[in-house]
């Protein structure tokens, strides 16, 4: 009945709205059926065993909730279920009879404006990973928790498909190289699972363990009246979509290495970090970038048994191993540093800082975002004095113990870490060194510096384009000069001296840390 009806559904008679034509999508479970202003998906009767449509009460189950759970990211994208009515041969959409199918109305968008589509024509901006950034950590913080007690929220269920991955590639591997990898990653994945199960299972207590997405990838994002929406996500499959939220962003970082956009995946792993403040995560991002480097592997793998061409095998074979190297690469063990910035508000630290982290995968951590996050917005009768309301001594002594802590984290999960913040007193930069000396990792100090025109010019343009969490003033600026205490002589040899407004002083600055610390 399906090939007949999805024929008989391409007549512009059964619409309700104007036809540009058809064009039908087919995947291995589902036909879309493209007509220009809208596209109708309807699901194939299969069983893969990790779904089950062949019901056609299961269909209209899972059609239901691709809606239900899309309109939480794409409510504008996806419209509402309709029964399909009459034949096979004569079909009606929205009809009263008794139903032989049922369709996921879409608005229909170009195909050019996915993500992925962006990206290879070199289109990716910053802006659409931030975009990235903020609405999935907007939306992991809402969507909700899965209940204690269910089967899926626990350490357990969280490394089962970890395992089974390495269970469903052995037996489709035949080189003796592929294989000795696989051993040794299965060997690196058992000892990191081994390591973090009371952390797993702290995130399970905590609630982190949530309704999320699924399928996070460049292919399931795009642009709608220039705005980034994220759709396509997993209805069909619980274990698949109740996951750790940090997985679900593991995915979509992956996904952009993958590609070649280290710097990219920097970025939006940073951005998640500070919109969610998820700073826990950090110690498993490594394990769960690597299971989905796994799954993306062993798909391809399942692909070259169904490929009789040669030349078509060794593609997907490539690609397996591509996927199985960006996994190894996750296991390295890499060199780590604690740098801070030093310098008075609007003087570039925050731009410093995101170029560390772009190039260098080092975890920022800004003084602004947290300080907000311990102790809330300024108070409107406040704004602009110096140390009142969430600027006060106490307040500030409590943010910077705080990013004290969070670094101490990072540091101890395997990463570098920036934390831009003014650093203006000699205890503030003697409490960060103390972090470093604890960890047993260097110690720096960007020292960033620019002429007063320039601050009062990046100053005025912060404050015209808004969304940056400083609240500082050009008035807290001259304050910060008068009072700050300057490098003492054993901080000095610690410091490394930026000109924030020459690019060349900052590249530098990478060059030379990449040749003391060429592993990071």
């Amino acid at each position: 009945m399906s090939q007949a009806l999805i024929a008989a559904l391409q007549n512009p008679g059964l619409y309700p709205h104007p036809v540009d034509g058809f064009r039908i999508i087919e995947t291995h479970i589902s036909w879309v059926i493209l007509t220009g202003q809208y596209a109708y998906k309807i699901k194939k009767p299969v069983d893969f065993g990790f779904l089950n449509f062949t019901e056609l009460s299961a269909r209209k189950h899972f059609c239901e909730e691709e809606l239900r759970l899309n309109q939480r990211m794409a409510s504008d994208l996806y419209l509402e279920v309709l029964p399909i009515t009459g034949t096979a041969q004569a079909p009606e959409l929205g009809g009263s009879g008794e139903p032989i199918e049922y369709v996921l109305k879409m608005r229909e968008f170009p195909q050019t404006q996915l993500l992925a589509e962006v990206q290879a024509r070199g289109e990716l901006t910053d802006a659409h990973i931030d975009a990235l950034a903020k609405q999935i950590a907007s939306f992991h913080l809402q969507t909700p928790q899965v209940p204690a007690g269910h089967p899926l929220n626990n350490a357990e269920a969280i490394v089962a498909p970890m395992a089974q991955n390495f269970e469903q590639i052995r037996p489709l591997l035949t080189e003796e190289a592929d294989l000795r990898q696989l051993d040794a990653l299965q060997e690196w994945t058992e000892t990191s699972i081994s390591r973090l199960t009371p952390l797993l299972q702290q995130r399970c207590h905590d609630g982190f363990i949530r309704e999320c997405h699924g399928d996070l990838h460049l292919g399931n994002a795009t642009l709608i009246d220039g705005k980034v929406v994220l759709f396509d996500c997993i209805e069909f499959n619980e274990p698949f979509r109740l996951i750790d939220i940090a997985s679900d962003a593991a995915f979509l970082a992956m996904d952009l290495e993958d590609r070649g956009l280290k710097c990219q995946a920097r970025r939006f792993i940073n951005g998640w970090l500070e919109h969610t403040g998820d700073y826990a995560a950090l110690e498993l991002l490594k394990l769960y970038k690597a299971y989905r480097a796994l799954v993306r592997a062993k798909v391809n793998l399942f692909r070259l048994y169904q490929e009789q061409d040669a030349v078509q095998r060794k593609v997907i074979l490539r690609q397996y191993r591509s996927y199985a190297n960006l996994a190894e690469s996750y296991s390295a063990i890499p060199s780590r540093f604690l740098a801070i910035t030093h310098g008075v508000s609007a003087v570039g630290k925050s731009h410093v800082a995101l170029r560390l982290v772009e190039a260098l995968g080092m975890v920022r951590l800004r003084s602004d975002v947290e300080r907000k996050r311990l102790h809330g917005a300024q108070a409107a009768d406040e704004q602009g004095q110096l140390g009142a309301g969430i600027y006060s001594e106490g307040a500030s002594e409590a943010t910077y113990r705080h990013l004290h802590q969070l670094a101490s984290q990072a540091l101890h999960a395997g990463f570098s870490v920036v934390v831009d913040a003014t650093y203006l007193k000699h205890a503030q930069r003697q409490a960060a060194w103390q972090v470093a000396e604890a960890t047993g990792v260097p110690f720096l100090i960007l020292d960033c510096q620019a002429p007063d025109a320039v601050l009062a010019q990046w100053l005025q343009q912060r404050q015209a384009e808004g969304g940056d969490p400083s609240d500082a003033t050009m008035e807290v600026i001259r304050a910060q000069q008068a009072s700050r205490e300057p490098l003492s002589e054993s901080e000095q040899a610690l410091s490394r001296r930026i000109e924030t407004h020459d690019a060349g002083s900052l590249d530098n600055l990478l060059e030379a840390i990449r040749q003391h610390l060429p592993g990071v």
